[in-house]
């Protein structure tokens, strides 16, 4: 990952706009620590902040072709990059061994409809000087795991401007909109187009698709293995649940094939796995059984309730949020985040995503019907951006630290999204059973639906069997209960009585519901003041229609630690 930033028709003077537009840049600089590049061109400039994880040696942004009529700059990683640069009738373009060039020679000969062949998540902002008046095109991944901002300045509406993080347009914008997911810019026509269309992306359409194990399990596995296409040390986040320890499950024995494919001999997997949480935590006691039935390299880091507290402010600054259920999970993985780059480790694979595809939140337990339950999962797969995959990419990319999320792999998704929920929801008719159900089923090797090749068996069990089936724990309580606890604690002594009396007042739009919610919420106007930065919130809520609490806890639900096998 990397951090943009990008200024399209300027109204002034663009060389002495480039020292502000430089120091601009400077502010989301923590997203590319490696290095900085500028290119300014007419009435444009792009500024790129690096973090180098694939062509380390070459692929410095932003990207020029060899008239520079073309420049890029791109945040993320393209998979199929090489796939995408066989299809290409000039092959003899590239500058660099960036997975991210393809995309402008790629732009070259098919124009927009280069957003469409993209395999990986990205934000990116394209300018094209070729025609009678210059061209920007933007695109944000499927999903919105990687973040982007844009922005205008409501005296100069010929202007508009791109961003990895709203905090580079605080200062120039009076409007600030968060980028929507699976959509390009153009500025030809000054509007956003959807690309991203699957079959499941309405809530409305129920899929009746039986669930086969073995397809949604391979799909899994050819996620991850098309995420550890890297040139920089890596690893895995590990909380001990199950997202988390299937991920490192798969990574683990895909590099365990690499170092035979390598030497000739087996060996142990050196994959290295971190969690974190404060002592004692349950997540620190299941991460380390996972680590040690893996292999794994693991680091075990704890924090104290003080620490915690203490980062609460910086975390707020790098969210850009004022959301609890994002706050309070973004905490432990922002000061994980910082330890893992002291490591060397510049790359992670993460869980994030599989409780959004099935419906493994524990309010799911109580979804009325079998469509409503999908309806619902599909609603918060859509809205990620604004949740985990805003946590996941903000919290790590403080430290330049760059999260991978194979849950949310566009081939993982159309298998998994499309199937029949009556498989995924927390009951078998009048029985009930554990949350992701499907899922664990498809990595369970005594399951005989699921089909395990001969090799997998040889390979033997994904995860242990209390760890495979394990309940849902949310982060910021698997860290340790009494952290959300000092939260709000913390939170009752630092906002009065008279002052959240008055919260409908100071805060008539988005009014805090808890004192937790209030500090949040004063910490973020302090750090954003323009009123444009409070658009792009969103707060996540369970579904009280259901009859469930409000808290966003796991731990607020009945059915926490309820749940049989």
């Amino acid at each position: 990952m990397c951090g943009i930033f990008g200024a399209f028709n300027y109204w002034g003077d663009i060389d002495e706009y480039r020292i502000q537009a430089l120091s601009m840049s400077k502010k989301i600089r923590h997203r590319g620590p490696d290095y900085s590049g500028c290119i300014t061109k007419g009435q444009n400039i792009i500024c790129h902040e690096r973090l180098t994880i694939n062509g380390v040696s070459s692929g410095a942004q932003p990207f020029a072709n060899a008239d520079s009529s073309l420049i890029l700059s791109v945040n993320g990683e393209i998979y199929n990059h090489l796939a995408l640069e066989a299809t290409l009738k000039d092959k003899s373009q590239f500058m660099s061994k960036s997975d991210c060039e393809v995309i402008m020679h790629l732009y070259n000969e098919i124009g927009t409809d280069v957003v469409e062949k993209l395999d990986g998540f990205f934000a990116w902002c394209l300018l094209d000087t070729r025609g009678e008046k210059p061209r920007v095109i933007a695109a944000r991944d499927p999903i919105g795991i990687t973040s982007l901002y844009f922005g205008r300045n409501t005296a100069h509406p010929e202007a508009i401007f791109f961003a990895s993080e709203l905090k580079a347009l605080e200062s120039e914008c009076d409007i600030i909109e968060e980028f929507p997911n699976g959509h390009y810019y153009d500025s030809d026509t000054d509007s956003f187009v959807q690309y991203f269309k699957p079959n499941w992306w309405d809530e409305k359409s129920i899929p009746s698709t039986p669930a086969n194990l073995k397809v949604l399990r391979n799909s899994l596995v050819t996620a991850v293995k098309k995420r550890m296409m890297t040139e920089v040390p890596f690893g895995v986040l590990l909380s001990g649940g199950l997202d988390s320890s299937l991920i490192a499950s798969i990574t683990a024995r895909e590099y365990k094939k690499r170092i035979i494919n390598h030497t000739g001999v087996p060996g142990e997997s050196n994959v290295k796995s971190f969690a974190i949480g404060l002592p004692g935590a349950p997540d620190l006691l299941a991460a380390e059984k996972v680590a040690k039935f893996l292999g794994t390299d693991h680091s075990s880091f704890t924090y104290t309730i003080q620490d915690g507290l203490d980062a609460v402010y910086d975390v707020i600054y790098h969210l850009e949020t004022y959301d609890v259920t994002t706050i309070r999970a973004s905490t432990p993985m922002y000061i994980l985040s910082r330890k893992i780059k002291a490591t060397g480790v510049k790359m992670v694979l993460s869980g994030e995503g599989s409780d959004e595809v099935f419906g493994g939140y524990l309010y799911f337990h109580y979804a009325p019907t079998n469509e409503e339950f999908h309806s619902e999962s599909v609603k918060r797969v859509k809205n990620l951006h604004t949740s985990d995959c805003l946590r996941a990419n903000k919290s790590t990319m403080a430290w330049g630290l760059e999260a991978r999320v194979p849950f949310l792999d566009v081939d993982f998704l159309q298998v998994a999204m499309n199937i029949d929920p009556k498989y995924k929801v927390c009951h078998d008719g009048s029985q009930p059973r554990i949350e992701k159900y499907v899922i664990r089923q498809a990595f369970e090797i005594d399951c005989k639906e699921a089909e395990f090749s001969e090799e997998e068996i040889k390979d033997g069990p994904y995860l242990p069997h209390e760890i495979l089936w394990r309940q849902k724990e949310q982060f910021s309580d698997g860290v340790g209960y009494n952290w959300i606890d000092s939260l709000k604690a913390w939170a009752e002594s630092k906002v009065s009585d008279e002052k959240f009396a008055k919260r409908h007042v100071t805060y008539p739009d988005d009014t805090p519901d808890t004192k937790e919610a209030y500090l949040y919420r004063e910490f973020f106007d302090r750090l954003f003041p323009n009123p444009a930065s409070k658009k792009s919130v969103v707060r996540w809520i369970p579904r009280t229609d259901w009859g469930v609490s409000s808290d966003p806890s796991g731990r607020a639900q009945k059915v926490h630690e309820k749940t049989t096998i």
